[in-house]
């Protein structure tokens, strides 16, 4: 007992010399203006691009550094990251309404970058940085909650769809920059650039970010103590379970993003090796989808977030993905891709919709925790997803370290790549027919979450207003087993 009463004391003397460096009195409203969504805008957009950039080195290095077993590795790399992201969201989310959202956007901005410049210096490095930054790769959980501080209840759907729209904008010409300068100048170049616009993010959320958490949402007592318990990043997990309605949503989130992330992991791919798209080809297809997931990001959700509703627009965003992939999994014409991508641009309004659906209703305190929570179930969706994905295509023998020789062959002759005619070697459909079943069950779920009353108003936010003097992290009172609702009124 002693010992551990001597290692929660070292623990309590390390917190709070954390929190005198991390963060202190009259330092949060440091940066340029007042704290807007566009200071959110640039953050996202800023990191994405970066890691835009290297789309095509990075598949060369994975084929080089790992060339008998590139899929393996590929899905080993992601899934560790994803595992590490889904066990950290939770716990960033919640200590970034105890210190602030500028403190733990530079965390994990940071961390999350750290492995680029590592991709020339040493590619063994590399993967294990970047496999562990995962703990750190939850800059969507922080953002959400910084957006989510500043913003009314009925600005919030289009202020998600503005960061949502900011990352696919990102995506849009970042890889086929990356692509062309890559082949011009080769990846040292772009590794070199890469790293460059990673720093400008870096140095844009130190001089130019301000803190977006109000001072008076901040426990009052700064001495507080925070045991082991309190930081265990299950105990954040285990509040899933215990509201329905937070289940439902984390459920929905789960089977609608895991074959979303499969489908960013090999659809260039399914695009070179099965359809036999062209490089340009494919640089436009991201680009032009690109584009319209913006506009449907924007314009179209707020529209209908507007006319029919949060969860109807939820409903409607899942019916677009499962009509998206069933056409990815039956179409073997260019025509039918360029359509199911419109499709699938429309089908991007669900996750700021659902977004928007819980921190409407949460607490201003509560705002990381529970975003953290659906930014974690994404996390591990990018871990699985990939390895699924790339699983099931191998089972129809279509590997992914033929990615490689796609890229370096150009136009010349392609004798390793699969004829897309041949039906006994390649069958194209089963991954995305797959994610088209998960998406469909993700959509009868989601029936069931309550639309109205979904309110996560507890008494919680009655005491921050009136000044509680209890750390918002320490055990709730009262209740027949500490037990509080994220979410109030959540029976279905």
């Amino acid at each position: 007992m002693t010992g551990e009463k001597k290692k929660k004391k070292r623990l309590n003397r390390s917190v709070l010399l954390a929190k005198k460096i991390v963060i202190r009195d009259g330092a949060g409203r440091q940066g340029i203006g007042e704290p807007s969504v566009y200071h959110a805008v640039v953050v996202i957009f800023l990191e994405f691009f970066a890691w835009g950039l290297l789309t095509t080195p990075m598949l060369t290095v994975l084929h080089q550094t790992f060339p008998q077993h590139t899929f393996l590795m590929n899905g080993l790399i992601h899934g560790v990251k994803g595992l590490l992201s889904f066990l950290s969201a939770p716990l960033i989310g919640a200590l970034s309404d105890v210190w602030g959202r500028k403190s733990f956007l530079l965390l994990t901005v940071f961390f999350t970058c750290a492995p680029i410049p590592l991709m020339k210096i040493s590619p063994w490095w590399y993967f294990a940085v970047i496999s562990m930054s995962g703990v750190f790769a939850v800059t969507f959980s922080v953002i959400f909650a910084y957006v989510a501080d500043i913003t009314q209840e009925h600005e919030r759907s289009t202020a998600y769809g503005l960061v949502s729209a900011t990352f696919a904008a990102s995506l849009v010409t970042s890889p086929a920059i990356g692509a062309y300068l890559s082949q011009a100048y080769g990846d040292t170049l772009v590794v070199v650039l890469a790293s460059g616009v990673a720093l400008l993010d870096i140095g844009f959320i130190l001089l130019a970010v301000p803190e977006s958490l109000p001072e008076e949402m901040r426990p009052v007592s700064w001495g507080a103590p925070i045991s082991w318990e309190q930081a265990d990043p299950f105990a954040s997990l285990r509040k899933v379970g215990q509201d329905s309605t937070v289940l439902l949503i984390c459920i929905t989130v789960f089977l609608s993003y895991l074959p979303e992330a499969g489908q960013y992991s090999s659809f260039f791919l399914y695009l070179r090796q099965v359809i036999g798209f062209s490089s340009e080809t494919v640089a436009a297809f991201i680009g032009v989808v690109g584009i319209l997931s913006i506009l449907a990001q924007t314009v179209v959700l707020g529209i209908l977030m507007r006319s029919i509703g949060n969860k109807n627009t939820i409903l409607l965003g899942l019916g677009f993905q499962i009509l998206q992939l069933a056409w990815y999994g039956f179409g073997s014409q260019p025509w039918m891709m360029w359509a199911a991508g419109a499709v699938a641009a429309m089908s991007s309004i669900t996750f700021p919709a659902i977004s928007a659906m819980v921190s409407r209703n949460t607490d201003p305190d509560q705002q990381g925790v529970v975003q953290g929570m659906i930014t974690g179930i994404r996390g591990l969706c990018n871990g699985l997803g990939p390895a699924l994905y790339g699983f099931v295509f191998y089972l129809f023998h279509v590997e992914l370290n033929e990615m490689a020789e796609v890229e370096t062959l150009g136009k010349a002759s392609k004798p390793n790549m699969a004829n897309p005619t041949d039906e006994s070697s390649i069958i194209p459909g089963p991954p995305f027919l797959f994610g088209a079943c998960s998406v469909l069950l993700s959509l009868l779920v989601a029936l069931f979450i309550p639309e109205h009353n979904l309110a996560l108003r507890s008494g919680s936010h009655k005491k921050h207003s009136a000044g509680a003097q209890a750390h918002p992290h320490s055990p709730p009172a009262g209740g027949s087993d500490g037990k509080e609702p994220l979410l109030e009124d959540s029976s279905v």
